[in-house]
């Protein structure tokens, strides 16, 4: 299986789609050690509208230290009860948790081959899954790379009606410094996703 992976051309544009996807995933799973600080504060950016939100980003992680990183994230997402923001599809579209985005979502996991990671309990709807979704997609890691097409209706149905929304609301979080900067680079991100799908 890894040999046929290694096989697979993917071409450098979609590759960074990719880890972009992957980084703000991961990002958005859980608060970052020291090590992904380190490598977020390693981050350049140029005179785009994408380069500069990174470069802000790696910008305000230089002065980000984990614990404080941890309750940022936990304020935001936690909190007692439930954090500043409820990063679900089916929150942001409905109002409520575990509504008919989830179960549509499930339905095209399902067709596509994903499942939910075994230690993963939150609804797979959340945005930190999607990201990671779409990154695999992208890059073969359910099976063949998805076709442009493919990508571009799993993302207009499940992440392009709330994600942009999700980022900005992100980058105007009370509890928001780390991940103020986030959202604004997952805010700019979706426009150009959003924009490159539909010139598809």
């Amino acid at each position: 299986m890894t040999a046929l992976a290694d096989k697979i051309e993917i071409a450098d544009e979609d590759r960074l789609r990719a880890d972009l996807y992957n980084y703000l995933g991961l990002m958005l799973s859980g608060p970052p050690d020291q090590m992904l600080l380190n490598q977020t504060a390693g981050l350049t950016g140029d005179e785009t509208d994408l380069g500069k939100a990174i470069a802000g980003l790696s910008r305000v992680a230089k002065a980000c230290k984990p614990g404080g990183v941890e309750s940022e994230f936990n304020a935001l997402f936690i909190g007692l009860g439930r954090g500043e923001l409820l990063p679900y599809a089916s929150y942001y579209l409905t109002g409520f948790l575990n509504e008919k985005p989830l179960a549509q979502l499930r339905n095209d996991m399902a067709a596509r081959g994903i499942t939910r990671a075994q230690n993963v309990y939150e609804p797979e709807d959340n945005i930190a899954s999607l990201m990671e979704m779409m990154a695999g997609m992208i890059v073969g890691r359910f099976g063949a790379p998805a076709s442009v097409e493919d990508q571009k209706t799993f993302f207009n149905k499940h992440i392009s009606p709330w994600a942009g929304h999700f980022y900005s609301d992100l980058e105007a979080a009370k509890n928001s410094v780390l991940y103020a900067s986030l959202g604004a680079v997952g805010r700019v991100f979706m426009d150009i996703e959003c924009e490159a799908f539909r010139l598809a």
